[in-house]
């Protein structure tokens, strides 16, 4: 008596004769330990492949950030070129206007201790505004209360 309703083989399980394909006949003919073991392989080796991805794209974006801060870099050096070249032929117009061009770099010496100053003041108030990570400082002061709130339930 055969046909599609009877077992393969009179020793083989029920499930497994009524699988339908190879996934569902591999995973009845397994034991829930094996299932869990493979899953747990399965699992692993999926976080093994997610840190490998995150840290090739870490890589990728530091270099890319580091190009950029290059460039940042060699822009602001540009630019402090172009003050010293603006402050000098300043000077030299201011100097050359009064006749004394020490004068004129006096001046501008002072215009940029001025502009040294507001800067410096206007960073320092900036800077007194600063709470250095307060969620964190506000977390970590409660870890205290939570320990002492378990040792009072005990």
């Amino acid at each position: 008596m055969t046909g599609p309703d009877m077992p393969r083989h009179a020793h083989e399980d029920p499930a497994v004769a009524a699988a339908s394909n190879d996934a569902e006949r591999r995973a009845a003919g397994q034991s829930l330990g094996d299932i869990v073991g493979d899953l747990m392989r399965d699992i692993s080796a999926l976080m093994r492949k997610e840190i490998a991805l995150a840290k090739a794209e870490a890589k990728q974006e530091a270099t890319r950030a580091g190009k950029g801060a290059g460039m940042l870099g060699g822009a602001g050096y540009a630019a402090g070129l172009a003050i010293l070249f603006i402050s000098m032929a300043l000077m030299w117009w201011i100097g050359d206007g009064l006749d004394n061009l020490g004068l004129g770099a006096l001046i501008v010496a002072i215009l940029w201790i001025v502009v040294g100053a507001i800067l410096f003041v206007v960073g320092r108030k900036e800077l007194k505004r600063v709470e250095p990570m307060p969620e964190t400082v506000d977390s970590v002061k409660q870890i205290p209360d939570a320990l002492h709130t378990k040792e009072a339930g005990r």
